[in-house]
């Protein structure tokens, strides 16, 4: 995953954006307004080969949109333990563009931003606002 070092930086300058470790899961989660947007994994080798032993970034995706990629890129699988039709997983060790992957990791916030009650988006754009404008 090093060729991924950004990634990390890139999800948490999404506003409101948050890390934790999900130890049970060994997953990564990031979430906006508590709720995940991406999740860094390596399932291990008791899972589907498709899987198993791999760098997955997961991330939601439109399911329209799910499917064509997968057809496009065999780097991108379903979703690995989530809702195949709406969760895609990055093998990180594949040749997918950066550009295309920080897409994907912003549709994705997106997506479940817009999902977030009205005064929950106020208050993470608001936060983000106030932040950024104290760090010029």
């Amino acid at each position: 995953m090093d060729r991924f070092g950004w990634l990390d930086a890139y999800l948490l300058s999404l506003p409101g954006a948050t890390r934790d470790y999900k130890e049970e899961w060994q997953w990564m989660r990031y979430q906006v307004g508590g709720r995940l947007f991406a999740a860094l994994l390596h399932p291990g080798q008791q899972y589907d080969a498709m899987y198993a032993g791999r760098d997955l970034l997961t991330l939601k995706c439109d399911p329209m949109e799910a499917e064509f990629l997968r057809e496009q890129y065999p780097e991108i699988l379903p979703g690995f333990y989530t809702d195949k039709r709406c969760w895609n997983s990055v093998d990180l060790s594949g040749e997918l563009p950066e550009a295309l992957i920080r897409q994907m990791c912003t549709q994705s916030y997106h997506l479940v931003f817009e999902k977030l009650p009205k005064k929950r988006r106020e208050e993470i754009l608001q936060s983000a606002g106030d932040f950024r404008r104290s760090a010029e």
